[in-house]
């Protein structure tokens, strides 16, 4: 047996032997503790009890405002159709956090005579359309007339045709109904029109609008008083 084949053969046995010894071994003593002598048993320290503080926020009324929207009340007519609510319910929620005391009132404002009367018109035209539709070749024989060409043309797509006639009498019918207005009144007094200005107000400028105003009218009360 050569130096190469017993190299190649008393590895694995070496390998084998430092395994087995590791095996058996005993496992080695746990490391000390500290020793403190002052300090038998350490403990955490504990942290001190929280005491949660309350931050003191001055009232609206203790500001500088100081009550001035007491007895004085701001109208607010916008278009209902046209879903200003939520811009209105926005500013209303602002100015009775500014001026305490204010009375806010939210109303529809309405489109002109005409709109209206043309509004409640459609609904009749679009249902006496429908109607024509669904049974015009009854209709036109008891009315002694011959269904014109349209009808057949209409007819030969029926739902695309009341689908139409439905989208077409509703888009007319919410553009008259819509006023697109967004007045704002204070104490009677017109402060800001959407129609007018063509936009809607901003929170701090109709709040300087409103300021002024029952400033205005406060000096004017005193005037009197």
């Amino acid at each position: 047996m050569d130096r190469t084949q017993l190299l190649l053969l008393g590895l694995p046995l070496f390998l084998l032997c430092s395994d087995l010894v590791n095996l058996f071994a005993p496992p080695p003593p746990p490391p000390p503790k500290p020793h403190h002598p002052h300090h038998p048993h350490h403990h955490k320290p504990k942290p001190p009890p929280y005491t949660p503080e309350t931050l003191e926020i001055p009232s609206q009324q203790a500001s500088g405002l100081g009550g001035i929207g007491f007895g004085s009340t701001v109208n607010i007519n916008f278009c209902t159709s046209c879903s200003y609510k939520g811009n209105a319910l926005t500013i209303k929620k602002m100015l009775e956090t500014a001026f305490p005391g204010i009375d806010v009132i939210l109303a529809n404002y309405p489109p002109p005579l005409p709109k209206r009367l043309l509004a409640k018109v459609v609904p009749v035209v679009q249902f006496g359309a429908l109607g024509i539709l669904v049974a015009g070749e009854q209709l036109f024989p008891m009315l002694g007339m011959t269904p014109p060409p349209w009808y057949y043309s209409l007819r030969a797509n029926r739902f695309g045709s009341i689908a139409s006639i439905w989208l077409l009498g509703n888009m007319v019918q919410s553009f008259l109904q819509s006023s697109g207005a967004f007045e704002v009144y204070c104490n009677g007094e017109l402060v800001f029109s959407k129609l007018k200005e063509g936009r809607f107000p901003g929170e701090i400028e109709l709040k300087e609008l409103i300021g002024t105003t029952l400033a205005k009218s406060s000096v004017t009360g005193n005037s009197w008083a």
